[in-house]
C-alpha cells in the first residue's frame, strides 16, 4: 500500500477527522435529527448502520435497503458526507446505487478472507472510487488486519484507512473491546502514510469512557475518530450503552487536547501515557488468570488434589525464563515475577480448597 490517497479531498478537514452518527439508522426522523444537531455542530461526515451484524440470529440486523434513501437526504439537506458498513457484494452494489460517499467493513467481516476478497471484487467491478475504510479484526491478528487492506487495495482503491475498534475477549473487563494499543502503533510504524480512526464506542462499550479513550488515540497520533451518536441514545435500537447524544459530543470533542508538536517534557508524558495503558491491560490480564486459577483450586478440592505441583511449576518456569529471554528480559527478573504470580495463585487456591473463597 505505497500510493494511497487523501481520503476526502473534497472537504477541508484538519486533524482530527470525526466521523459521527447512530450505531443503526432506525427512522427517517432519528436520522435527520441527528445529522441536523451534528451537522450544527460541525461534523462533516455521517455514519449510519444500514445492516448490523449480530453475534446471534434473531437480534435487530439492520434496517436494510429501505434506510439508504434516509441518507441521501441527509446529504441534501446538510450537504455531510454520508457513511455505512458492508458486508458482502450486495451491501457493496446498493451503497454504491444510492450514492454513498464511504464505507467501512466491520470486524467479523475482515476477519473473513473470503467476505473481504467479494467485498473488493465488487468495487472493482464498478469502479469505485470512494474511500474505504477498514476495521480490525475481532481477534488480535495485525498480518489478517493487513491482508484485509491489501485486498482492497489490490481492488484498485486508493483511499484506503483503518479502524482501530480494540480485540474482543473473554471475561469481565474494564472495556468492552480491549483496545492493546501495541497492535495500531506497529500499524502505523509499518505503514505511515495509512489514516488511522479509533472507534472509542466499540473499545469501550460505555459512554462515560468514550472521552478518555479519544484523547488516548489523539495523543498516539491517530488521525481521526469514529464515534456513535444518537439523538436519544437511550432508546437506540442497538449498542445504547456506547451512544452519546450530538451535544455531548460536541463536549467530547471539545475537551480534546491535539499535541501536535511536543516539547521533551510533553514526549516524556507521552510514553508514561504509553505505560499506563500497557500496566491497564496487565492487570486486566492478571485478574483473567487469577479467575482460571480459581477454576482449577475448584477442580482440585473436588478431585482431592494438592493445591501445588511442584513439577508442573518447575517446568513451566524454566520454559517461561527462556521465554522472556529470548524476549529481551533478564532470568532473575521473569522469575522474580512468576513466583509472585504463583504465590497469589497458591493462596487463591487454599482459600478455596479450605472453603474460605
Amino acid at each position: 500500500m505505497e500510493e494511497l490517497q487523501p481520503l476526502f479531498p473534497q472537504l477541508n478537514l484538519s486533524r482530527p477527522i470525526i466521523i459521527a452518527g447512530p450505531c443503526s439508522v432506525e427512522s427517517e426522523e432519528q436520522v435527520l435529527k441527528t445529522a441536523r444537531e451534528l451537522a450544527h455542530n460541525g461534523i462533516k461526515i455521517f455514519r449510519g448502520g444500514i445492516w448490523k451484524p449480530r453475534t446471534s440470529p434473531g437480534g435487530f440486523e439492520g434496517i436494510g435497503e429501505i434506510g439508504l434513501p434516509w441518507l441521501q437526504k441527509v446529504k441534501e439537506e446538510t450537504g455531510m458526507l454520508v457513511s455505512t458498513e458492508v458486508a458482502n457484494r450486495a451491501h457493496v452494489n446498493l451503497a454504491l446505487d444510492y450514492g454513498v460517499d464511504m464505507i467501512w467493513i466491520g470486524a467479523r467481516t475482515s476477519a473473513n478472507p473470503f467476505a473481504m476478497q467479494e467485498i473488493a471484487d465488487a468495487l472493482k467491478e464498478r469502479g469505485a472510487e470512494i474511500p474505504v475504510l477498514v476495521k480490525n479484526p475481532v481477534n488480535p491478528d495485525l498480518e489478517l488486519w493487513i491482508g484485509a487492506m491489501k485486498r482492497i487495495y489490490n481492488a484498485g482503491i486508493k483511499r484506503i484507512g483503518a479502524i482501530h475498534r480494540g480485540f474482543s475477549t473473554y471475561g469481565k473487563q474494564l472495556y468492552r473491546n480491549p483496545p492493546q494499543w501495541r497492535i495500531p502503533i506497529e500499524l502505523k510504524r509499518r505503514f505511515p502514510d495509512l489514516p488511522i480512526f479509533c472507534d472509542p464506542s466499540h473499545i469501550t462499550g460505555k459512554r462515560e469512557l468514550i472521552s478518555s479513550v479519544s484523547q488516548q488515540a489523539l495523543d498516539m497520533n491517530f488521525d481521526g475518530l469514529i464515534i456513535e451518536s444518537h439523538c436519544s441514545p437511550d432508546s437506540a435500537w442497538s449498542d445504547k450503552n456506547q451512544q452519546v447524544s450530538p451535544e455531548v459530543l460536541n463536549i467530547i470533542i471539545n475537551s480534546l487536547v491535539l499535541r501536535d508538536e511536543c516539547s521533551s517534557t510533553e514526549n516524556l508524558a507521552l510514553l508514561r501515557q504509553q505505560i499506563d495503558r500497557i500496566n491497564e491491560e496487565l492487570m486486566e490480564l492478571l485478574a483473567r488468570r487469577m479467575r482460571v486459577t480459581c477454576e482449577i483450586g475448584r477442580y482440585k478440592k473436588e478431585h482431592h488434589m494438592p493445591v501445588v505441583q511442584p513439577n508442573r511449576y518447575n517446568n513451566l518456569m524454566d520454559q517461561l525464563v527462556r521465554n522472556g529471554e529470548e524476549l529481551g528480559m533478564s532470568e532473575e527478573f521473569i522469575r522474580s515475577i512468576l513466583a509472585t504470580i504463583h504465590e497469589e495463585s497458591v493462596r487463591q487456591q487454599l482459600e478455596i480448597v479450605n472453603g474460605n473463597k
